[in-house]
C-alpha cells in the first residue's frame, strides 16, 4: 500500500481534532456513568503520553502510576522490547489466523508459560481473564462430569455470565440471574470446603490466592489442605492468576507461595498483554486438554476467534522475556517488601489506618474506625452516608495534590490497592510514602479541604440512595 493510499485515514489528525471531546463522546455514545464519577471525584484529567510508571499532562507534570490499568501494565507502559516485537510482527505479514495451520508464536508462548509451572501440561489462549476463566469453568465440568463450582466469598473472577457465577460480591450478580449453580465458601474454611464437597455434585474450587477486593491473603496452609481435599473427592483445583501472576506477588504465580501447591487449571492474563494486545491463557493438565478435546469433530468444542493471533503472542513473548531480562518477579517481591514495611510502620502514627497487608506489589491499605472523639465522630458520618467514602478521601487527595493515581480496593471497602507495575524503585516509594503521609496528616489534623470532600461526598452518596 503507497502512501497516497493510506491519506484517508491520519490518526494523528483526527486526535488533534476531536481528542479534546474525550468526555463528551463517553457521556453520549459509551457508559454515560464512567465520565459523571469521573467528574464527580475530580479524576477527570487528560493524560497525554505514557511511559513506565509515568503519565504526562499537556502541562509536562508526570503522575506516578499506582494502578498499572487494573494490573494490565506489569512491565510498564510502552516498553521498549513489547514495542519493537509488535513492529516486528506486523512488519512481517504473517498469514495470521487463518484457522486452519499451526503458527509456532502460540506454540512457542505456551512453551514459555508452562516452564513456569512445570506440571502443567497444555494451554488453551483466549482474549481476556474473564475468558480464561470461563474456559477453566468449562473444562472443571466437562472433564469430571458434575456441574458446580465452589468459589470464595468476596472473589473476583470476571464479569461474563460463567465467571460471574463464581463471582463472589453480590453488587456484580444483581439483575443477571439465573446463573449457574455455584456456591460460595469462606476464604480459609476448610469444613465448609470439605462439606461442599461431600456432595459429590462438584467439578473444582476456583481461588484467587490472594483476593483482589480486599487484598486478602489466602491462610498458610489453606491452598495446599484444599488440593488434598479436592483431590480425595476427584474435583480440581483452579487457581485465579489473571491479576496475581506473571510476578505480581514477588513469586511467578502467587500459589507457588505455599510449596505443594500445584493446581490442575492455572488462569493468567491482565500483564502477559504488555498493555497492548488482549490475551488471556488457560494452563492445564494433559488429561484435562484430552478429555475435552478427544476426537477430530471435537477439535473446534472450545475455540476463540481472536484466540492466539500473532499480535498478541508476540507481545507476550516479549512480556516474559522482559520478565526475566530485568528479574522483575525479584524487583517485585524486594521493591514489595520495602513499600509495605514501610507503610506498615504508619499504622503507629495515624489512628485511622489500620492494616497494611499484601505480597509483592499487590498491597492493601485499610482504613478503620478511629479512638479520639474528634475523629470518630468524623469517621461515623461517613460511614452512616456510605462504607468506603473515607478510602475515596484519601485516593482523591493523592492524585489532585500528589499526582499519584491509585484506586479503592471494591464498593464499600475501606481499603486502597496499590497494584504499580512491577519495573518501580525506590524512588517511586520515596514519592508514594511522603504523599500518603501527607494526606494522612491532613486527615488526622482535621484538614478542611479534605473532610470538605469528604462533606460533599456525603451529599452525593445519600442523593443517589
Amino acid at each position: 500500500m503507497t502512501a497516497d493510499e493510506t491519506k484517508s485515514f491520519d490518526l494523528a489528525r483526527l486526535l488533534a481534532e476531536r481528542g479534546g471531546e474525550r468526555y463528551d463522546l463517553h457521556a453520549r455514545h459509551l457508559n454515560h456513568q464512567l465520565p459523571r464519577m469521573l467528574h464527580t471525584i475530580g479524576f477527570d484529567k487528560v493524560y497525554e503520553r505514557a511511559e513506565g510508571a509515568y503519565f504526562w499532562d499537556a502541562d509536562g507534570q508526570d503522575y506516578l502510576d499506582m494502578l498499572a490499568g487494573f494490573g494490565v501494565m506489569g512491565v510498564g507502559r510502552h516498553h521498549p522490547v513489547v514495542r519493537k516485537a509488535l513492529h516486528d510482527v506486523l512488519d512481517a505479514s504473517l498469514a495470521d489466523l487463518t484457522r486452519f495451520d499451526c503458527p509456532p508464536l502460540p506454540g512457542l508462548l505456551a512453551e514459555k508459560l508452562l516452564a513456569h509451572a512445570p506440571h502443567l501440561d497444555r494451554v488453551f489462549f483466549g482474549n481476556s481473564g474473564t475468558e480464561a476463566v470461563e474456559t477453566a469453568l468449562k473444562f472443571a465440568r466437562y472433564a469430571t462430569g458434575r456441574p458446580r463450582i465452589l468459589y470464595c466469598e468476596h472473589a473476583f473472577h470476571g464479569l461474563t455470565a460463567g465467571s460471574l457465577s463464581v463471582n463472589g460480591e453480590q453488587g456484580f450478580r444483581e439483575g443477571f440471574a439465573p446463573l449457574l449453580p455455584d456456591t460460595a465458601v469462606p476464604l480459609g474454611d476448610l469444613d465448609r470446603l470439605e462439606e461442599e464437597l461431600r456432595r459429590g455434585d462438584v467439578a473444582g474450587f476456583v481461588v484467587e490466592p490472594v483476593q483482589g477486593k480486599g487484598v486478602h491473603e489466602a491462610p498458610p496452609g489453606f491452598l495446599r489442605a484444599a488440593q488434598e481435599l479436592l483431590r480425595k473427592h476427584k474435583a480440581l483445583l483452579i487457581a485465579d492468576e489473571v491479576q496475581t501472576g506473571i510476578g505480581r506477588t514477588g513469586e511467578f504465580f502467587a500459589y507457588q507461595h505455599e510449596r505443594g501447591v500445584e493446581p490442575d487449571l492455572v488462569c493468567v492474563a491482565k500483564a502477559l498483554s504488555g498493555g497492548y494486545v488482549p490475551v488471556g491463557a488457560t494452563l492445564g493438565k494433559d488429561w484435562i486438554f484430552k478429555k475435552v478435546y478427544s476426537a477430530m469433530d471435537r477439535v473446534l468444542v472450545h475455540s476463540a476467534s481472536f484466540g492466539s493471533n500473532a499480535q498478541a503472542m508476540a507481545a507476550g513473548l516479549a512480556v516474559l522475556s522482559v520478565m526475566e531480562d530485568e528479574q522483575l518477579v525479584a524487583r517485585a517481591r524486594d521493591t514489595g517488601e520495602l513499600l509495605r514495611s514501610r507503610l506498615a510502620a504508619l499504622t503507629e502514627k495515624y489512628e485511622l489506618l489500620h492494616a497494611v497487608r499484601g505480597r509483592g506489589l499487590m498491597i492493601g491499605i485499610e482504613f478503620g474506625r478511629p479512638k479520639s472523639l474528634g475523629l470518630r465522630s468524623r469517621w461515623a458520618m461517613l460511614q452512616a452516608a456510605r462504607k468506603g467514602l473515607f478510602a475515596q478521601m484519601v485516593v482523591v487527595p493523592l492524585l489532585q495534590k500528589h499526582r499519584i493515581l491509585t484506586q479503592v480496593s471494591g464498593d464499600h471497602l475501606e481499603v486502597i490497592k496499590l497494584i504499580p507495575p512491577l519495573v518501580i524503585g525506590e524512588p517511586e516509594v520515596d514519592r508514594f510514602v511522603a504523599a500518603f503521609t501527607a494526606v494522612m496528616d491532613e486527615a488526622h489534623n482535621g484538614g478542611g479541604l479534605m473532610w470538605d470532600f469528604g462533606r460533599t461526598l456525603v451529599k452525593q452518596a445519600v442523593a443517589g440512595r
